[in-house]
Order: C-alpha cells, then sequence, then structure tokens
C-alpha cells in the first residue's frame, strides 16, 4: 500500500479510472456482441442502426484513451465487414 500522500491520492485515481474503464469496456463488448448476434438473425436494417451505435461506442472509448484508436479502429472495421457481407 502506498505510503506517500500524493501515492495514496494516486492511487484513489486509478481505482476511479479502472472502475469507469471497466465499464466502458462492457459496454463495447456488449455492443459488439449485439451487432454479431443481429447479424446472424439476418435483420439488415437493424444491424447497421446497432452498426453505428457500435461505432459511436467504440471511437467514443477510443478517444477517451480506454482503448488503443488502432485497436477501436480494427473493431470497427472488423464489424462494418461482417455487417457488409451479411447484407450482400
Amino acid at each position: 500500500m502506498a505510503n506517500h500522500k500524493s501515492a495514496i491520492k494516486r492511487a484513489r485515481q486509478n481505482e476511479i479510472r479502472r472502475l469507469r474503464n471497466k465499464g466502458t469496456k462492457t459496454r463495447i463488448k456488449s455492443i459488439v456482441k449485439d451487432v454479431r448476434s443481429s447479424v446472424a438473425e439476418g435483420s439488415g436494417e437493424e444491424t447497421m442502426a446497432k452498426l453505428n451505435a457500435a461505432q459511436s461506442v467504440i471511437d467514443k472509448a477510443s478517444k477517451k484513451g480506454v482503448i488503443h484508436r488502432r485497436t477501436a479502429s480494427r473493431k470497427i472495421s472488423r464489424l462494418t465487414k461482417l455487417a457488409n457481407s451479411a447484407s450482400a
């Protein structure tokens, strides 16, 4: 455990950030899963709506530094590719 005042504060801040990041990552995982299940069902318009929502969530996470920008780009690219192949 931290002993210095500044280290105690830093540990407290890190814990708050960890929980915030955990929530964001969970949200990303669930919305990606939602898009994949929508593709499996074969509903085209619903899939595109969910894809747009997923893209927004992933971009926001990237902008806030929860995930790397290239990771975000890769996730969006793969989801878009999957959705387009299902609709074609």
